[in-house]
This record gives C-alpha cells, sequence and structure tokens, in this order.
C-alpha cells in the first residue's frame, strides 16, 4: 500500500512514517521544509515538500504519488498546530493562517486524491482531529472550532464517498507528548489588556498538562497515534472514530456527562475568568 502522510517533521506524522515504512508500506513522509524530514529516507520513506496552505505544493505531492503508483491508496491528513489566545485577541491573519492549515489544507488534499481513488475502486482517508473537537477549552476556541470543522467535513465526507470504495476515518488523539503544546504556547499573545492575565493562564496551563501536570500522566507518545493510524489504514472494517490516550477517553466522558454549564463550572476551576477589575 502507498500512503502519503502530511506534517512529517516531528510527532505524529513522524511516527506514522516510520511505522508504516518499517511494515512494509510505500510511505510518502512529507513536510513544508523537506530538510526537516531528509533523515526520514534512512528509515525507508520517500520524502517531499508539501505545503497544505500551496496549491501546487499540494497538487505536486499528489501527482508524484500517482504518477508512480497510479493512486494513493491511503491518505493521512497530519498537518495541524494550535492557535491559543482569547478570542478578542487573536489577529484575523492568525485565524485564516490556522483554518488553512488544519481545515482548507486537509480537505485540499481529499479532493487531489480522490479521482484516483475512485478510478480504483478502493482507498482510505484519516484524518487527524483530535479530543477537542467534542470539548472546547477557554483560550482554545479558533483550534478547538477546526478541529470541529474537520469532523463535519469527515462525516459528510465519509457517507459521499463509501460508495465508490473510500472509507473516510477520524483519529482523536488525547494530550499526546510532542512539540505541539510548545507551538501552542508561542502563539499566545498575553499583551497587556484585559486578557493579558486570562492568556498567560492559558500558556501556563497548556505547558503544564503536556509537560508536568496531572494530565501529562494520562497522555501518550506519539507512535501511540501511529499505531491506531496503521490499524485505520489496514483493517478491513475500520471504525468511524478511534480515540487514543486515556485522557481522550476520560475528558470526551466527562463532558457529555457534565453538559454544557458543569463543563464551564469545571474548567473555571481551571482557568481564571476574564472579567473587569
Amino acid at each position: 500500500m502507498n500512503v502519503l502522510i502530511t506534517g512529517c517533521s516531528t510527532g505524529i506524522g513522524r511516527a506514522a512514517a516510520v511505522r508504516l515504512a518499517k511494515a512494509g508500506h510505500v510511505v510518502y513522509a512529507t513536510a513544508r521544509r523537506l530538510e526537516s524530514i531528509a533523515d526520514l529516507e534512512a528509515e525507508g520513506c520517500r520524502t517531499l515538500a508539501l505545503d497544505v496552505t500551496d496549491e501546487v505544493s499540494m497538487s505536486a505531492a499528489v501527482d508524484r504519488a500517482v504518477g508512480e503508483h497510479g493512486a494513493v491508496d491511503a491518505l493521512v491528513n497530519n498537518a495541524g498546530y494550535s492557535q491559543s489566545g482569547a478570542i478578542e485577541t487573536v489577529a484575523m491573519d492568525d485565524l485564516r493562517r490556522q483554518f488553512e492549515t488544519n481545515v482548507f489544507g486537509l480537505m485540499r488534499m481529499c479532493q487531489l486524491v480522490l479521482p484516483g481513488m475512485r478510478e480504483r475502486g478502493r482507498g482510505r482517508i484519516v484524518n487527524i482531529s483530535s479530543m477537542g473537537a467534542n470539548f472546547t477549552f477557554p483560550g482554545g476556541g479558533v483550534y478547538h472550532a477546526t478541529k470541529y470543522a474537520v469532523e463535519a467535513i469527515s462525516d459528510a465526507l465519509r457517507f459521499e464517498v463509501k460508495g465508490f470504495g473510500v472509507d473516510v476515518v477520524i483519529v482523536q488523539p488525547g494530550l499526546i507528548r510532542t512539540e505541539f503544546s510548545s507551538t501552542a504556547v508561542d502563539e499566545i499573545r498575553a499583551g497587556d489588556g484585559p486578557y493579558a492575565r486570562f492568556n498567560a493562564a492559558v500558556a501556563k496551563s497548556t505547558k503544564n498538562a503536556y509537560e508536568k501536570g496531572p494530565a501529562a500522566k494520562l497522555g501518550g507518545e506519539p507512535d501511540a497515534v501511529a499505531k491506531v493510524i496503521e490499524t485505520a489504514i489496514t483493517a478491513n472494517s475500520p471504525k468511524i472514530r478511534y480515540r487514543v490516550t486515556p485522557s481522550a477517553h476520560l475528558l470526551v466522558n466527562q463532558r457529555r456527562l457534565m453538559g454544557a454549564r458543569g463543563w464551564d463550572r469545571f474548567v473555571a476551576t481551571q482557568f481564571p475568568r476574564p472579567r473587569s477589575d
């Protein structure tokens, strides 16, 4: 099986590329900066530059795989990052950049690989979502919105392409120990306005959750997700959704049981509520 994976420079994408290559699949590992994945060639991967915010780049990567194999057998849409901070403080350009990467790029990659999959009458699309597609943490509204969108696109797409022999699978990781948290913290603009204390608390909470807080013990390593991705592309009848790590199962169930108001009360114990002094 030939597999195209986006976002392989670190974390989940890198772990998935290594695991699938070792399992004997033809793996096209991609990233915006080719030098960041050059070492994956020694792991048996074929490396390509791919920027999911650039049409020419996306088309070229898919054309390469199609030209060599006739179609992409499996697409793993992994590229993404977190933009955190109070909604009022997020610049619109940053918001657009977040959706370009996490949503629009994912959708366009699906569109590009589907013609070949339909022609062959088979294919697998795995979209990396998040446990955060089931609830929202304060300060994470923009990121959570992108993952809610990924879920909606995936659910609609699953119905639309099933008759062509194509399966669409959603993977919802919980807390995974990668560079994800560092990126999320770096994107926060604390500033000195009415949300300064709140944004600083969001940055601290995010860092603690992934690195040393109690929730970190319920997280997992990138390969835990890579293992599920392998199952998602090889199972004869894959699940619609796979949740990975105890944190995902715990928090999703907790949100369901608490309801909206209960969840608000819970997160109020974790984050300071912005208010006038």
